[in-house]
């Protein structure tokens, strides 16, 4: 899909002045690194390797972070990229065993950390962080579970609802599969550890997500029946050259949260907010595909969420963040700020997926009068 990666980067809505670095080729050299025997060594004994590379990361942290141009687009979307490239080594994908030959590698993880450090802090520039120090933890978070488990419509969940054709549907489902067909991977790297009332729901949570360890019972399995009734590719990362870095930076937020204990009360937090908003969300998707003729099995993943995630979401309330916020009282505070941020984040990528499912209904319409006007002129 090299045409379409390439597409992505250029017609990514730039916010700030064009630049003249090529990612393209700065990622393509980054995927070169990654397959190196002995990246570190290499790099050490021969740093120019990496030169073309870090000349790219150095401009995109200054492009997508610099408050004064309002961030390029086309770095974040760099940036994130490479930062899901190296996340996903978390992962094992029954694929080719050497290409976990890096997986440890110091070099990677110094360029995770310099694109995190950067990112974050511009991320949490967006939200008062301040102001969440100071709420009364338990009514913040009922508050906003109770607003956010029945919100009013969304602009993108009226456009879905509403308006979306077959080909701005195909495209949600070829965005959402990046995290649909490996539902849920992040949580299970939360649930090691000493056993507890709470460590108990969240694992009973991903046995849920797991289909009680059936394949066929498994969320990202009703996904992969979505994809496959619709003639699309099940491949998980498939479509990975078409997901807007909005929503690859939800994804990395998601790796960050769950893999940092630090950070464990934010993680309760953007899952407490997830639970709880996805039903409302999934709804639209689903009238979209009813109101589309779709078959049962093209929107069988949406409807068992809404039935499921109800559930999940109280569950998330009462079992898990009201009881973290009562044993960590002075941090409590950092479950709001993983809440608002996750939805924060949430609410910017489903907007990014309306902006590239309106562009695909524009060119499925463009390549549908081409065909007619050939037709005619035949």
């Amino acid at each position: 899909m090299q045409s379409e990666h390439a597409e992505l980067y250029t017609s990514t809505t730039l916010e700030a002045p064009a630049t003249e670095v090529d990612y393209l080729e700065a990622e393509k050299r980054f995927d070169e690194l990654m397959r190196m025997d002995g990246l570190d060594e290499q790099v050490r004994f021969r740093p120019k390797a990496a030169r073309h590379f870090e000349s790219a990361l150095g401009e995109a942290l200054d492009a997508a972070f610099d408050r004064e141009l309002d961030g390029c687009a086309a770095a974040h979307l760099f940036l994130q990229r490479v930062l899901y490239r190296i996340n996903r080594l978390k992962f094992f994908w029954y694929d080719e065993l050497t290409n976990y030959d890096n997986e440890r590698s110091d070099y990677l993880r110094a360029v995770r950390e310099r694109i995190e450090s950067a990112w974050q802090a511009w991320e949490l520039a967006q939200l008062d962080v301040e102001a969440l120090r100071r709420e009364d933890v338990s009514a913040a978070l009922k508050s906003r579970a109770a607003l956010d488990v029945s919100p009013s419509p969304s602009p993108s969940g009226i456009y879905f609802r509403d308006e979306v054709g077959e080909a701005g549907y195909k495209r949600l489902l070829a965005i959402v599969s990046l995290d649909g067909l490996v539902e849920a991977s992040q949580l299970s790297r939360t649930l090691g550890g000493v056993s507890n009332e709470i460590h108990a729901v969240m694992t009973r949570l991903l046995v849920e997500e797991y289909g009680g360890g059936r394949l066929n019972r498994k969320h990202s399995t009703f996904f992969t029946a979505m994809l496959t009734e619709l003639g699309m590719s099940a491949e998980p990362e498939g479509y990975f050259d078409l997901v807007p870095w909005e929503v690859l930076a939800a994804i990395n937020q998601s790796f960050l949260l769950s893999e940092r204990k630090r950070f464990y009360l934010r993680y309760v937090g953007g899952l407490l907010y997830t639970e709880i908003s996805v039903p409302a969300a999934f709804d639209n998707y689903r009238a979209a595909a009813e109101r589309l003729g779709m078959p049962e099995a093209a929107r069988g993943y949406w409807e068992l969420h809404i039935r499921e995630d109800e559930r999940h979401g109280r569950w998330m309330l009462e079992d898990v963040a009201l009881p973290l916020a009562e044993r960590y009282a002075s941090e409590a505070w950092e479950i709001v700020l993983g809440y608002d941020q996750q939805k924060f984040m949430s609410d910017r990528a489903g907007a990014a997926i309306e902006r590239a499912a309106r562009a695909a209904e524009t060119e499925a319409s463009a390549s549908s009068l081409t065909r007619d006007v050939r037709e005619v002129g035949a």
